[in-house]
């Protein structure tokens, strides 16, 4: 189960609890790529709202859902907040394009163009300040405990929706409970909406509100297939298919590849590491034999090359000093890159010489790399294990 924390402003967060969804959007940008091939947009604005449907692409029925409130000097809100506990109703987030018809674009003063139902879970009134939970370090023992999901959220400025590992959203919970006595708001039957004077969630005296927005089934694949096909960068595409399809019996060869059975328990895209830019395009948290696994992937639209090592080198220090201390788990680095059609170039050997060296290099510290590769059949992606 993934903890997905939402950023909204008073505005936002009022009408989310009253209709219960959660959303993001960009601007005034529609989406005009939807379930087909070609778009008006410009790539940097494409990439951009890939992303966000990559991020919600990542969302399974169950995850929890926390909201973060930003500071708002204008309404006496001087610092962030975290509120919750929600989860999402369904697997994925649904489309409801940027036009007239988008529901409630007037009362949230700004378009919401990627949305998710959620219903309420454990539910309390007090949210816990950035600092309380950023900044405090009481209790802590080592750096690595701090949340660093939300620290370099922070930082870097970005993500309206951003994963958190299990162990952070374990801690950010329990400092939610802790905020508010353990004592949890019961609005049965009642609407859930915020205060912004009081700064805390509140039930009204009414019955609970229908959600009634168009909720539009977002298909890539056409636009992904189309940027193939022209030899056109599709990274950001490829990731969000693969958040969105994997572990769903969608496409049993990416299943295969990937999990050979394993059952995610934790699934994440563009996951930071460190205070710079380095993020792993996908990683997830596996159960296999009762073992826990995790799985950095490195993407890749084109065909691999040596260099992708020194990147997955990366993810796998930071993970051994970030993340193994708080979830004991094995590491499996996985690189998932497109067809190379010449296997006996020497740019081919020298790939898989680099592999032979990180294995050697981290035989104590983590699985063999495992390589995949994909090509285009039959109108989807067909994923390979390729053995070395």
């Amino acid at each position: 189960m993934t903890t997905h924390v939402f950023i909204v402003d008073s505005t936002t967060f009022k009408l989310h609890l009253e209709y219960l969804f959660a959303g993001t959007g960009a601007k005034d940008n529609k989406i005009d790529f939807n379930n087909g091939p070609r778009t008006a947009l410009h790539a940097t604005t494409e990439n951009m709202l890939i992303g966000m449907i990559a991020d919600g692409s990542r969302i399974r029925r169950g995850d929890q859902i926390i909201f973060y409130l930003q500071q708002e000097f204008s309404k006496k809100i001087f610092e962030g907040k975290f509120f919750g506990i929600f989860k999402a109703q369904n697997d994925w987030s649904f489309l409801d394009n940027n036009d007239r018809q988008q529901f409630l674009k007037n009362e949230l003063k700004k378009s919401l163009t990627f949305r998710t139902l959620i219903e309420p879970y454990k539910i309390y009134a007090e949210g816990v300040t950035e600092w309380e939970a950023l900044d405090e370090i009481k209790n802590m023992t080592s750096p690595n405990q701090m949340l660093w999901s939300l620290i370099y959220r922070k930082l870097k400025g970005n993500r309206g929706n951003t994963m958190i590992t299990i162990y952070e959203a374990e801690r950010l919970t329990q400092l939610i409970r802790n905020k508010n006595n353990r004592t949890e708001l019961n609005c049965e039957n009642k609407v859930l909406s915020f205060d912004p004077v009081a700064q805390k969630i509140i039930c009204l005296a009414e019955r609970p509100r229908t959600y009634t927005g168009r909720q539009e089934t977002i298909n890539l694949l056409p636009r992904l297939i189309a940027k193939y096909q022209n030899g056109n960068s599709f990274e950001s595409h490829l990731q969000a298919y693969i958040t969105k399809n994997l572990g769903k019996r969608i496409n049993a060869s990416l299943d295969k590849s990937i999990l050979n059975g394993a059952q995610i328990e934790w699934l994440g895209n563009e996951v930071s590491c460190g205070v710079g830019m380095q993020k792993i395009d996908v990683m997830l948290s596996v159960i296999q034999n009762e073992q826990r696994i995790l799985i950095p992937i490195e993407l890749k639209a084109v065909e691999a090359d040596e260099r992708n090592v020194i990147q997955i080198q990366r993810y796998v220090n930071w993970i051994e000093q970030y993340y193994v201390p708080n979830r004991q788990s094995d590491i499996q680095p996985v690189l998932v890159a497109k067809k190379i059609t010449d296997k006996q170039s020497g740019a081919y050997q020298r790939l898989i010489d680099s592999f032979n060296r990180f294995n050697q290099n981290n035989r104590n510290r983590c699985a063999h790399l495992k390589f995949v590769e994909f090509n285009l059949d039959n109108d989807d992606l067909l994923f390979e294990i390729i053995l070395y």
